[in-house]
């Protein structure tokens, strides 16, 4: 891990507590007050580095003040330039947020930022009451998304370009917990953009149904290894090269 950009600050990280439900899925609760996580400085947030290829962010941190402003900054930046792939996954924590309108409407200006959406069906549904997954989908296209990514949990996965959509069911597997497994699906996603030469602003939305199939797979397959053992404790390449050669 190369943590040559991580910044330093002396206060303490943000807290999360797990429960677990009988089937194994989580539910968090989060202590934030007076944590480095939302305290970015303008200076650390000017750019990205030499070689960067996606830019990757969501959820609290582009909630939260002081850094949230800065965040969104950094996001349109990059969006316009056109360097490298901006990436939002929403991960909504609604029990956290004081005014969720602001909320909502700020993640869709956002979106608006974003080449790349991931979000699950519970994002979906909180960002467009009333609306389906796929209709939901459908006007994150009309945001200007290029590709939208939706997990449904034990229903599996939808994505959708402007040409092209496909469904992927989820994988059989023994449940341990469900910690992790939004962002490691994420994180499987991202990397086979990375491996399809995908991980960019136009090709991403150009995909044709057969690649985006096998990207879904990959994500779903990290996702599914994740939940087989507890906590959030993703595959390691070697460990996805075994079960792919199986």
């Amino acid at each position: 891990m190369d943590l040559t950009w991580a910044v330093a600050d002396d206060r303490p990280a943000t807290l999360a507590v797990v429960a677990l439900d009988a089937t194994g899925a989580a539910s968090y609760d989060f202590y934030l007050d007076g944590t480095a996580d939302w305290h970015w400085a303008p200076h650390e947030l000017d750019g990205v580095p030499a070689g960067t290829r996606v830019l990757h962010t969501g959820s609290l941190a582009t909630l939260l003040p002081p850094g949230a402003d800065l965040l969104a900054d950094l996001l349109a930046r990059e969006h316009a330039a056109g360097r490298v792939l901006v990436s939002l996954d929403p991960n909504v924590r609604p029990a956290v947020l004081a005014d969720p309108d602001a909320a909502r409407a700020r993640l869709l200006t956002l979106a608006r930022h974003a080449h790349l959406v991931k979000a699950s069906d519970e994002d979906l549904a909180w960002l467009f009451p009333g609306a389906s997954v796929e209709e939901a989908v459908d006007r994150l296209l009309d945001l200007g998304v290029r590709l939208v990514v939706a997990t449904r949990g034990a229903a599996g996965s939808y994505a959708a370009t402007a040409d092209v959509s496909v469904a992927r069911p989820a994988r059989r597997v023994a449940v341990a917990d469900t910690v992790g497994a939004g962002d490691a699906f994420t994180a499987g996603l991202l990397d086979a953009l990375v491996e399809a030469d995908a991980a960019a602003p136009a090709a991403v939305g150009a995909l044709d149904w057969a690649r985006l199939g096998a990207v879904l797979d990959h994500a779903t397959l990290v996702a599914g290894m994740t939940c087989e053992r507890p906590g959030a404790d993703p595959p390691r390449c070697d460990e996805l090269a075994n079960v792919v050669d199986a």
